[in-house]
């Protein structure tokens, strides 16, 4: 009898201590598992911020793994008083707005993937046949953006092609100027960004998108790419919150993803919530306005290309000099 007492007594003194062990370790699994906090994200109306669209959606219905609250303003000045008040801790901005941001703030926010190649399209009115750059030769052509990212590119591809001085560029204060163009000058050509370029498709019959501009950047070869839109982060939020930025990216390029590949319900989210105004707009546009979703080195090499490109042009455009590595997350 006092042999099976004992017996049992070591028993349950193991099965005690085999307890004791898998708390503590389940508690050590917990304690490592990283706490994700609110993230205020703001993004641009328009084609940077469609990549946010499904992202708000199921933000707003609680259905992330994170927990956003995503707000679309219409002037990049809100986003770059929003980063500077500490009310933003990621944005969607444009590529050279990050880069002037970073240089403004001394190196204090980090771009963490391109969302958006080029919007630009040369559209034609019904008629008129252009099938690449060098039939502009010898033409006037409408566009937008004079002393900045639009004019840049236009005048970096035209020279790439040979025709630079053989061009007149015609500049609108706005993009939706371009939309009146074809009432005085009916042949006229246009240079638009997205989604004013398919505006223009739609309420005027044969009119067409005849050359995107991305793809003409390609051709240069020039190893970087047309990179028109990011993502940014404060890094201050970014320090304390690395868990909450990768969770974001993750579920970020989920979105983007959503958008190339359901057109139809992105476009209704895109008028919902004011990215696009009208939802036929954004379902014809959107195939239009590359979104895309690259990070780590090879965002790193084409947008830091890129950026070197609008900085031979103007100083300005950047911020006045080129950012330095820490510009370009990289886990």
């Amino acid at each position: 009898m006092k042999k099976i007492l004992a017996l049992l007594l070591t028993l349950m003194l193991t099965l005690g201590l085999t307890a004791c062990g898998q708390t503590d370790n389940n508690s050590s699994v917990a304690s490592e598992t990283p706490e994700l906090v609110k993230a205020n994200v703001y993004v641009l109306s328009g084609p940077t911020g469609i990549g946010a669209a499904n992202l708000k959606d199921k933000a707003d219905k609680d259905k992330t793994e994170g927990d956003y609250n995503v707000t679309v303003v219409a002037q990049p000045d809100e986003i770059v008083a929003k980063i500077s008040n500490k009310e933003a801790d990621i944005a969607a901005i444009a590529t050279n707005l990050a880069a002037k941001l970073y240089n403004k703030t001394e190196g204090n926010i980090t771009v963490l993937a391109v969302n958006t190649l080029g919007v630009l399209n040369v559209v034609t009115p019904k008629g008129i046949e252009i099938t690449s750059l060098e039939d502009l030769k010898g033409k006037k052509v409408y566009t937008t953006g004079q002393g900045s990212n639009p004019e840049y590119i236009i005048n970096y591809l035209l020279e790439k092609n040979g025709i630079k001085d053989d061009v007149t560029l015609e500049f609108k204060a706005e993009g939706t100027e371009l939309l009146s163009v074809w009432a005085t000058d009916p042949s006229a050509i246009i240079i638009s960004p997205q989604p004013v370029a398919t505006t223009l498709t739609i309420q005027n019959e044969g009119a067409k998108i005849a050359i995107d501009l991305t793809k003409e950047w390609e051709k240069v070869d020039n190893k970087s790419a047309l990179m028109m839109g990011c993502v940014v982060v404060r890094n201050e939020f970014l320090k304390d919150n690395k868990e909450t930025v990768d969770k974001f990216l993750e579920e970020y390029k989920a979105s983007i993803e959503a958008a190339n590949n359901d057109i139809d319900t992105t476009a209704t989210l895109c008028e919902t919530y004011g990215i696009i105004p009208k939802a036929p707009i954004a379902k014809k546009a959107i195939p239009n306005c590359n979104l895309t979703f690259v990070s780590g080195s090879e965002m790193k090499t084409k947008l830091s290309g890129y950026l070197q490109v609008l900085f031979d042009a103007d100083k300005t455009a950047v911020g006045g000099k080129l950012p330095a590595d820490g510009f370009y997350y990289e886990k």
